[in-house]
């Protein structure tokens, strides 16, 4: 009978032979935009002729207001634009005759429009896609902060709540990281890495494809391909959602705020080692954010801080048990 140890091993040798034929992260990374940009225009030109729709706003004070738009075209973030400054700068996303629709997605037919805030009376659907927006930041950072010869693949979403005291982004670093343990200084860096993407203020912008379309997106990472296959099994329309960070591509399981603008305290607080699991060894890099609007104290933010330091659990059928990180590292902290 073939242990899981020996199962282990062979999973990392196959992805470490994997990896040693794929390109540089840069030419990856220009490729996932290339096919983006590609799909994205294609789908554009579906729409080659001006066609109006009657979007029936509801909101505070917009009850009543009736605009009219351009099919595939216009989005939620147009609409407010005929609106007030307030609209603009503070909706975070949409719901699109009732479904939870992102700033940037194209408006395809008539409908009834309410623009959501952090402000709101329930902001759950807010809070939960600004942790995982968060989250995704983070990816970004992590698979740009290393230098070009260290490979860094992101494995499939973690979702966790807001009470959860840290959002979560799970990832492999290259085999040669192995021994590495960040220091506070390597955190720092991390954490200036995303403030520099939240200073650009950049637009999350999705895109729905067709499986095929994402698979080639990532046809150098096995595991983000394996999360395509999965998520479009569970959606009824079998489509999965992209989303586009200045030329950052990343998979996304919920919708995205509408902008990076829209973090304000933002800090990356720990990488933790889960130990080693299909792709590697499996690390958890975790962090805290308050949105522009919501603001803490200093006091306050250190203690959310302390709290985000901890181990978030989440559990994952295919990981290994967690084990504490070496202590000892081989590889300076100017890997990042």
């Amino acid at each position: 009978m073939v242990t899981r140890k020996v199962c282990q091993f062979l999973q990392r040798r196959c992805a470490s032979a994997a990896a040693a034929v794929r390109p540089p992260p840069a030419e990856m990374l220009s490729q996932r935009n290339a096919v983006f940009s590609r799909e994205q225009a294609r789908q554009r030109a579906l729409y080659p002729r001006i066609e109006k729709i009657e979007v029936s706003m509801h909101g505070p004070g917009l009850d009543g207001t009736l605009l009219i738009m351009n099919k595939g075209m216009s989005t939620p973030l147009s609409c407010a634009r005929h609106l007030t400054e307030y609209h603009v700068n503070n909706s975070v996303l949409a719901l699109v005759d009732g479904e939870l629709w992102p700033l940037h997605r194209p408006l395809t037919h008539s409908c009834s429009l309410s623009l959501l805030t952090f402000k709101d009376n329930d902001p759950t659907v807010v809070n939960e896609a600004y942790w995982r927006s968060c989250a995704a930041l983070l990816g970004q950072v992590l698979e740009t902060a290393f230098k070009d010869k260290f490979n860094v693949d992101l494995l499939s979403t973690v979702e966790v709540p807001v009470t959860s005291g840290a959002f979560c982004c799970d990832v492999v670093l290259d085999p040669q990281l192995d021994s590495w343990t960040p220091s506070e200084e390597s955190l720092r860096s991390l954490t200036k890495g995303a403030q520099q993407l939240i200073l650009k203020d950049l637009a999350w912008e999705p895109l729905e494809v067709v499986p095929s379309v994402a698979l080639e997106v990532f046809s150098h990472h096995r595991c983000k391909q394996e999360e395509i296959e999965q998520k479009a099994a569970e959606n009824p329309k079998g489509t999965v959602m992209l989303y586009r960070c200045g030329d950052h591509v990343l998979l996304s399981g919920g919708p995205l705020v509408a902008r990076t603008g829209l973090c304000l305290q933002y800090e990356v607080t720990a990488l933790h080692s889960l130990g080693q699991g299909p792709w590697g060894l499996h690390r958890r890099a975790q962090g805290l954010s308050l949105p522009l609007q919501l603001q803490a104290h200093h006091t306050v933010w250190r203690k959310l801080r302390q709290r985000a330091e901890k181990l978030v659990e989440v559990s994952r059928p295919e990981a290994a048990p967690a084990s504490p990180p070496d202590s000892t590292s081989s590889q300076p902290a100017t890997a990042l």
